[in-house]
Parts: structure tokens; C-alpha cells; sequence
């Protein structure tokens, strides 16, 4: 959400850990097999590439590019084609001067649909209509939100590449069996459980939380107002919101910014370990869970990919040092599931792009891609073998993202105009929390900001 938002740690991961423009050329793919067999079967369909280049460009930068660049091997090695991998955390701003001078990169990955879709209206053209073998694998292989995010007026213009499931509260599984705490099942007991741990541990705090992110500060904080909005008003209000079909201060948003509001700005509740509730706009959002290993914390929500945050000796798992369970609903049956990614669009419609396109759409990269990453890392796609996955948290999401059951829901600012949705919503949130300002006031002057036209 960052992936910018969401991506700000991961690859994800979080695009708010970009340090630095990375360039990383591979070395020449090996020639293309004279006949396709092992592990290279399933290229086939692309025939023999060898000698061609797709240049990728994205705001994925060091270290986490490597586990990029080393997905495409395979593709490479039985194409014949060479993936020239650019990443830069400048890349909101570059791209569009990139289309501008006509030199636009063949394959772009956008974290934020919004993005894609001011490109596709600034641009008309530029941006290639998704089709063929990358356009069968996307409706054979993912759910239909994955293709609905990436369309415009009925087209689809991108194909996801990465996932993460954002609807999560981390907990310490050991805590909670001393003290005889269960997961909750819905937001009301979410709430008993909150209180019932600011009772018990008076020298504690339920919640520990934090949005500061360098220039990314505030986004954590609309995380919190998305789920509440997918919860309390439901997803369809949800969608009417993110497109601006109802306004952004409507009275059915302040009940949901109030609802965090109960928990985020309530000293008795937070900041465990940290401070008080103010503390949580000067607080790193990397840092923000780690009280709970202390016990001066028991509860942090934050996305899949924040397991990259915890220290390496401590276990993830359900019988570990901390785990995550699922942001309950209003009632028990499955509740909404935020979600976030990034998704790749193409500017050009030469054979080798087409069919590195259709590639990001495979099981063979989702599984090359799951096999030289780390934890933090999911696709959506429905033939990733979830076996490969490096963490419990992993597989619990890829379960939850993959399900017929669950209802699911893009990241609400990524598809929000950027003026909004990395603009002017991460300012008001920051502001929400850091100058005490009410619900109303700070949803009517985003409200206010959204643009015109």
C-alpha cells in the first residue's frame, strides 16, 4: 500500500526500505535449448527468443531486487532472452518523464493502481492492453479482483506479480497461553480482549503501533481506517468510497476513522512500550511490534510483510515467540481481507515483452520467485505450490488470498489519485494522530483535496 506503501518494507515488500537506484544487467542468458524439455517444457509456447531484451523497470531497489532479478533465470535461460532490470526510488516521478520522451521501459511494476490508471489517462496508448497467453493465465489463475484492479472502462492494462495480506494483528502465541487469552472472532471481542489486557497488565499497554516512514509517514494509519471502512460499512460502500462515488468525509468513514480512533487514540491503549498515543506519528512503523517481545505490548495489526521486521532468532509460528491471526469482522463469518501488490504493465507489444508478460503470470515464476525469497513474499496466483514458502504467515495468507470464501479488497490509497492516496490521506492521518484532530475535520479536508477533474 507501502508497498510503496506496502512495499515500504518488502518487496512488498514494502517499498518504504528503497535505499538507493539499483541498474543490475544480468549476464547473458545461456542460448535457448534446441528443444524444450525439463525444466524448460513449459516455454515451449514462447518459442525461441534468443538474442532479444526486455527491459524492466521499478521502484524495487537493493537488496530487495536480487530476489527479483534471480526469478527471471529461468525464463532467461530457456528463452534466450536477456531481462535488463532497472529499479529506482524515484520511480513515480521518472516514469512519467520516461513516456514523455518516448523512451518508456517495456515492462513497468506499479504498486499503486492509481498510478497506472493517471498514466493510462495521460498517456492514451503508451500503456499495451493485456492479451494472450498473459491474459489466459490471468483469468485462469487468479481471482477475478486481480484483473478487475488492473482494468480500465473494461480493458485490463496489468498483470500482479506480488501479494500481501495487510487484514493481520501479530501476538505473542506464549503471551496469550500465560494469560488465557484467545483470538477473537469478532471486532466486540477484539475489544473485551483489548480492555481485559489493559486491566491485567496496568504496566502495559493492549496496543503498540507507529507511521512514521520516512517520506511514507502516515500510511500505516490508512491501513487502519481501510480495514475498519471494509468492516463497518462493508465492501461495497468500501468500493464507492475508494472511487470517490461517495464522499470521503461521508458520515459511514468518520464511523470507521472513529472506530480506529478507540484503539489509536486512546492512551490507555497505546503506545506499549513506546510512549503515549501521540508517540505513534513519531514512531517507526519497522520498529512499532517489537514491544510485544517484551510483553510491554500484546497486539500490533500490520501486514504479512512485516514478519521481515522481527529479529531473526525469534520463531514465527503458531507455537513461536510471535504469530499473526486475522483482523476479525463484525460477526464471525470470514471478515473482508485488505490486501496489497503490485502489478506489471507493458509498453511495448514485441513478441519477447509479450511473452515475459505472460511469464509473471505462470506458476513457473511464482514458484521461482517463492524459491529465492525470503518471508514477506506471496503471489496470488492459484498454481504457486504453497509448500515452497519460507514462513507459517506466508501459507496462512496465501490461503486466505487464494480462498473462494474470502471477500477481498485492494489497498484503498494505492488506487486513490496520487494526490490523495500518497498525498493529502497520508498527511491527514499523520495529523489525525500527531495534532489530535477530530474524525470529521481531517476526512473533510482530504475530501477537499481529492481533484476536481
Amino acid at each position: 500500500m507501502f508497498r510503496v506503501k506496502k512495499r515500504i518494507v518488502v518487496a512488498a515488500l514494502s517499498i518504504v526500505s528503497l535505499v538507493a537506484c539499483s541498474s543490475a544487467p544480468v549476464e547473458d542468458p545461456t542460448d535457448a535449448p534446441s528443444n524444450f524439455s525439463g525444466e524448460c517444457a513449459a516455454f515451449a509456447q514462447y518459442g525461441s527468443l534468443r538474442g532479444r531484451s526486455v527491459n524492466v523497470y521499478t521502484p524495487i531497489v537493493s537488496p530487495e531486487d536480487q530476489s527479483h532479478i534471480d526469478s527471471f533465470k529461468l525464463f532467461e535461460e530457456c528463452t534466450g532472452v536477456r531481462i535488463n532490470y532497472e529499479g529506482s526510488r524515484e520511480f513515480e516521478t521518472r516514469l512519467p518523464g520516461k513516456i514523455d520522451a518516448d523512451a518508456p521501459p517495456d515492462i513497468a511494476y506499479f504498486p499503486q493502481p492509481g498510478l497506472l490508471r493517471s498514466l493510462i489517462a495521460r498517456f492514451p496508448g503508451r500503456v499495451k492492453e493485456v492479451q494472450g497467453q498473459a491474459l489466459a493465465n490471468l483469468e485462469a489463475n487468479y481471482q477475478k479482483v486481480w484483473k478487475d484492479h488492473a482494468s480500465v472502462d473494461g480493458k485490463v492494462y496489468a498483470v500482479p506479480v506480488g501479494a500481501s495480506v495487510k487484514s493481520f494483528v501479530w501476538y505473542s502465541p506464549r503471551a496469550f497461553t500465560e494469560n488465557g487469552y484467545q483470538i477473537p472472532r469478532t471486532l466486540e471481542e477484539l475489544t473485551t480482549l483489548t480492555q481485559k489486557i489493559a486491566e491485567d497488565h496496568p504496566e502495559a499497554k493492549p496496543w503498540c503501533a507507529g507511521i512514521q516512514a520516512s517520506n511514507g509517514t502516515g500510511w500505516p494509519a490508512t491501513d487502519w481506517l481501510e480495514d475498519m471502512m471494509l468492516r463497518t460499512a462493508g465492501p461495497d460502500v468500501y468500493d464507492q468510497w475508494v472511487s470517490h462515488r461517495i464522499p470521503f468525509n461521508d458520515p459511514r468513514v468518520v464511523t470507521a476513522l472513529d472506530q480506529a480512533g478507540n484503539i489509536l487514540k486512546n492512551d490507555a491503549y497505546v503506545n506499549g512500550g513506546l510512549g503515549n498515543a501521540k508517540s505513534i506519528a513519531t514512531t517507526s512503523f519497522t520498529t512499532a511490534g517489537l514491544p510485544i517481545l517484551d510483553g510491554s505490548c500484546f497486539l500490533h495489526r500490520q501486514a504479512s510483510f512485516y514478519q521481515v521486521n522481527w529479529p531473526t532468532d525469534k520463531k514465527i509460528a503458531e507455537d513461536g515467540d510471535v504469530f499473526a491471526f486475522r483482523l476479525p469482522g463484525t460477526t464471525e463469518t470470514d471478515p473482508p481481507l485488505l490486501m496489497g501488490g503490485e502489478f506489471a504493465a507493458a509498453f511495448s507489444d514485441r513478441e519477447e515483452v509479450r511473452a515475459f508478460q505472460a511469464y509473471l503470470t505462470s506458476p513457473e515464476f511464482s514458484n521461482a520467485k517463492a524459491k529465492v525469497t525470503g518471508p514477506g513474499w506471496i503471489s496470488a496466483n492459484n498454481k504457486l505450490d504453497p509448500s515452497i514458502l519460507s514462513s507459517p504467515v506466508d501459507r496462512l495468507s496465501y490461503e486466505l488470498i487464494t480462498s473462494d470464501n474470502s471477500v477481498l479488497r485492494f489497498d484503498a490509497s494505492d488506487q486513490m489519485p496520487g494526490s490523495v492516496g500518497t498525498g493529502s490521506f497520508w498527511v491527514g492521518m499523520t495529523d489525525w494522530v500527531s495534532l489530535e484532530k477530530s474524525s470529521q475535520d481531517v476526512l473533510t479536508e482530504i475530501e477537499n483535496s481529492w481533484p476536481k477533474s
